[in-house]
């Protein structure tokens, strides 16, 4: 069951604890997520993207404002989230890593291949990590969020660190398992092609003080081609909002 997303005058100022000087990293951020849309935010580094990632995510709490997660059914909201490093335990193998997930969320263990057959690691739950490649290691990172069933899936530019190729691939691998289970997502991203590839909104920032500067509605049918015009032009709207 996805879960719907509420922000309501949201603001967070950190201290540098070498000079003792506050800087304000989002100010009277307001929006709304409905259950099973995606949306991307994107802009320049500074201007509290993750920050605003990590408040939804109770990583850390607002200064000011609300953050509501909210489920039809009145239920706690289950959250995974994607790096941009996988983060994997080198020890384990790729099923022991997605089985570790699927096992905290009390999800049953028969889930765990599904997970690796949807990102296309099927053959590879016993290898170990380091036999992996980026792009596969990422996948399994993708495969330990899709296993625990989540309400909302964050993504923290989950595909920077890769080659263009890799993470090609890697991104129509996501639009293939959303299909499946269209859950609630949120993507940081400073990839405006990405973002239209796979959001279903853009919403732009602006740094010193982070702030909402422009919203793009993706109203292009999926599956989507990576190569499709009409995702180019909206990549050019959204860096024209964003002064580039």
């Amino acid at each position: 069951m996805s879960v719907a997303v509420r922000l309501t005058g949201v603001g967070k100022t950190f201290t540098r604890p070498e000079t003792g000087v506050s800087e304000i990293a989002l100010r009277d951020i307001s929006l709304s997520i409905e259950p099973g849309e995606l949306v991307a935010f994107v802009g320049p580094s500074g201007s509290g993207k993750t920050t605003l990632l990590n408040l939804i995510a109770r990583l850390q709490l607002p200064d000011t404002g609300a953050v509501e997660l909210t489920r039809a059914d009145g239920a706690v909201p289950r959250l995974a989230m994607v790096f941009q490093q996988p983060r994997l335990l080198e020890w384990r193998t790729v099923a022991e890593n997605v089985r570790l997930a699927a096992d905290a969320a009390g999800i049953p263990r028969e889930r765990v291949a599904p997970a690796l057959e949807a990102v296309g690691l099927a053959a590879y739950g016993g290898a170990f990590p380091l036999m992996l490649s980026g792009g596969q290691r990422q996948r399994v990172a993708l495969a330990r969020a899709f296993v625990v069933e989540p309400d909302i899936i964050l993504f923290d530019e989950p595909f920077s660190a890769l080659d263009e190729l890799t993470a090609r691939t890697l991104r129509s691998a996501m639009q293939t398992v959303r299909a499946i289970r269209p859950h609630t997502g949120i993507l940081v991203t400073h990839n405006t092609l990405e973002a239209a590839f796979l959001a279903d909104r853009i919403l732009s920032f602006g740094a010193h003080p982070g702030r909402i500067v422009g919203e793009e509605r993706v109203a292009i049918p999926r599956p989507r081609d990576p190569d499709d015009e009409r995702l180019f032009r909206i990549h050019q709207r959204v860096l024209r909002e964003l002064g580039v």
